[in-house]
């Protein structure tokens, strides 16, 4: 069955003259995600898809993780809707063994959440989580993973 890999983009700037979208990676959002793309090689996590929001520190946190997949930039994961993200997941082609999807807060976390009926109580900046399907992309729906991991950057 499918697996979907929830992650959170890594720290950005404060971004006090930038618009919310222009915020770019600060350094620890830089070796966080460099070390997230080590982690999911390491343990066999290479995603065949990611969808990535088209912010530029979700592009940034993609760039970092140095993949070799197939990607898609979507405008409406920056909307920050679990509802809409569920959506694009459902999309998927059957093909794609492995989705990773890059994504804001609340909205990762809750998408996380309505999928396996749980979920760390924080989702921090380069947080991810691997949810295992129990059907077909097009069948996902609240409550039809399993969450078999977390990662955070600081452990």
């Amino acid at each position: 069955m499918p697996t979907l890999i929830v992650l959170r983009h890594a720290k950005a700037v404060a971004g006090l003259d930038l618009a919310d979208i222009d915020r770019p990676l600060n350094d620890r959002g830089r070796r966080d995600a460099a070390a997230t793309g080590e982690w999911l090689r390491d343990n066999d996590l290479v995603p065949g898809r990611v969808l990535c929001s088209t912010a530029v520190r979700t592009r940034q946190t993609l760039e970092g993780l140095a993949l070799r997949s197939d990607v898609g930039f979507e405008d409406q994961i920056y909307d920050n809707d679990s509802d809409t993200l569920l959506s694009l997941v459902r999309e998927t082609d059957d093909g794609v063994r492995t989705l990773l999807l890059i994504g804001h807060n609340p909205s990762v976390h809750e998408l996380v959440h309505d999928l396996t009926g749980g979920a760390p109580e924080a989702f921090p900046t380069c947080a991810l989580a691997v949810i295992e399907l129990t059907a077909p992309w097009a069948e996902a729906w609240p409550g039809s993973g399993t969450l078999t991991l977390t990662r955070t950057p600081k452990g």
